[in-house]
């Protein structure tokens, strides 16, 4: 049965179910009759997903209305937010020692040599995998894609996320039992359990270097309800490489009244202070935190609404968040929407100098009435919507249980999507038009689980360097692949 049969039963069905609930018997018998229908089309079968009737239609074509008065593009122009060209589409499957679900996967700088003798060897590039087999696979960036290392028995549980520091010396990592791993090399340093379970994302941040030391600021987000502040100081100098590191206790904790989806690390485009940007789920919002040079708290000093004049038809959450490689002021939102992906581009209203300081100010100071207050929040609910550059549907299917994630191209011209059908999709920075749509790589319907984009520098054959633009993604079908010019 082709597309259009499909459709014309459809429609026919549900005529015939409109005429059955309101008992117009005789224009029924006239319908089947004229049409050629079974005499049981239209009755209920008693699984609702086939139950739709003109009200349903109704209500979900409002509901589609809705959600498209929200999308927001922009209009073609110049620039460097508007599609280069040539981008990636071409899949190479990257054979790995293991088979598994792929979990996260990037390019990092990775220092792998067990032998304590390059120790003072430089970390390279790699292509850096986790999966749910508990194992980390480490690749060559060229042309052959060689297998370096396969670490296992580093974790007890799969790796949802991990990030490396000084240049790959150290890589913190992430697990589903809740802890967080400081690896060098083959060597587990420091392990903490301050999470009572998944821990979704690890970031990390350089601070200044004070006193003979380089100091990191580390975060994590966990399905406990908690966000943990760290603060990694490392000495600076040959010695760093057999220093016996620690994580220590957290700094800090932020509890939440949901779950922790996504974490940034933002300097303030004025003052420079170190923000902490977090989003949760079941809220639109996106809070900001100072992190102080002291921080034996994260005191919340601003939040901003992505969705200020929302109402029941476009509730969402920022589920994943990506700063712009061109404006640190900048980012890229991935939503929670279903049945698709939405992805916005949204300037920061960072928190103004006053509201830093804690500086309070008294009745005295305003007079606060009712109507200066509803000015007051209708002002912050129009800033908020003006910071809303771009809000577009990406068609990515997606569920209850995906896990969207969004990636910026290396020129800033536009943004990756993954989505549970097996496609990664390019969305132009600019317009929010769907430029590129790769195929061919995962299996059809299969959840592609982590993107990552940027430039890689790959040595060639014959001893020559060039930089290409990559993007690597890994999926339930067990495959990781990575996508080239």
């Amino acid at each position: 049965m082709d597309s259009s049969t499909k459709i014309d039963a459809l429609a026919s069905a549900i005529v015939a179910r409109f005429l059955r609930s309101n008992n117009y018997a005789e224009t029924l018998q006239a319908f089947i009759r004229e049409a050629d229908l079974p005499v049981d089309v239209g009755q209920s079968s008693g699984d609702d997903t086939h139950n739709l009737t003109v009200q349903k239609l109704l209500e979900e074509k409002k509901a589609f209305d809705h959600t498209v008065n929200s999308e927001r593009y922009g209009e073609s122009g110049k620039g460097n937010d508007i599609w280069t060209t040539p981008a990636p589409s071409k899949p190479i499957n990257i054979r790995i020692p293991t088979s598994s679900n792929i979990l996260a996967a990037s390019v990092e700088p990775w220092q792998y040599s067990s032998n304590d003798t390059d120790a003072d060897k430089l970390a390279q590039p790699l292509i850096a995998s986790t999966g749910a087999d508990r194992q980390v696979h480490l690749l060559e960036t060229g042309p052959e894609h060689a297998s370096l290392a396969s670490i296992s028995g580093l974790s007890d549980s799969p790796v949802l996320s991990y990030v490396s520091i000084l240049q790959g010396r150290y890589t913190l990592m992430a697990n589903m039992s809740g802890h967080l791993l400081l690896q060098h090399k083959s060597r587990i340093l420091d392990t903490r359990k301050d999470h009572a379970k998944y821990v979704v994302k690890v970031i990390a941040y350089e601070d200044q270097t004070e006193s003979g030391y380089r100091k990191f600021w580390i975060a994590t987000a966990g399905w406990d309800g908690n966000v943990f502040l760290y603060r990694l100081e490392i000495p600076t100098g040959e010695e760093e490489a057999d220093s016996p590191l620690i994580l220590g206790d957290p700094v800090a904790r932020i509890k939440l009244s949901t779950n922790p989806e996504s974490l940034l690390f933002v300097p303030h485009v004025d003052s420079g202070e170190l923000m902490l940007l977090v989003s949760r789920q079941d809220s639109t919002y996106i809070y900001y935190y100072k992190v102080s040079s002291s921080a034996s708290e994260l005191p919340l000093v601003g939040k901003q609404n992505l969705a200020p004049h929302s109402n029941a038809w476009v509730a969402f959450s920022p589920a994943h968040m990506a700063l712009s490689p061109n404006d640190p002021g900048l980012i890229a939102v991935a939503t929670s929407t279903l049945p698709h992906l939405k992805v916005m581009v949204v300037r920061l209203l960072f928190p103004s100098a006053n509201s830093l300081n804690d500086t309070q100010m008294s009745a005295a100071d305003i007079a606060v009435t009712q109507t200066t207050q509803a000015l007051e929040a209708l002002n912050i609910q129009n800033r908020e919507d003006a910071a809303i550059l771009l809000q577009a549907n990406t068609f990515a299917p997606q569920t209850a249980y995906s896990t969207p994630q969004v990636a910026w191209r290396p020129d800033g011209s536009g943004l990756w999507v993954n989505g549970d059908d097996g496609v990664v999709r390019g969305i132009e920075t600019k317009t929010g038009k769907l430029m590129a749509t790769l195929k061919d790589g995962h299996e059809p319907g299969c959840k592609v689980r982590t993107i990552w984009a940027g430039y890689v520098q790959v040595a060639g054959k014959d001893g020559s360097s060039a930089q290409e633009e990559w993007i690597i993604s890994g999926g339930f079908d067990k495959r990781l692949i990575v996508w080239k010019v």
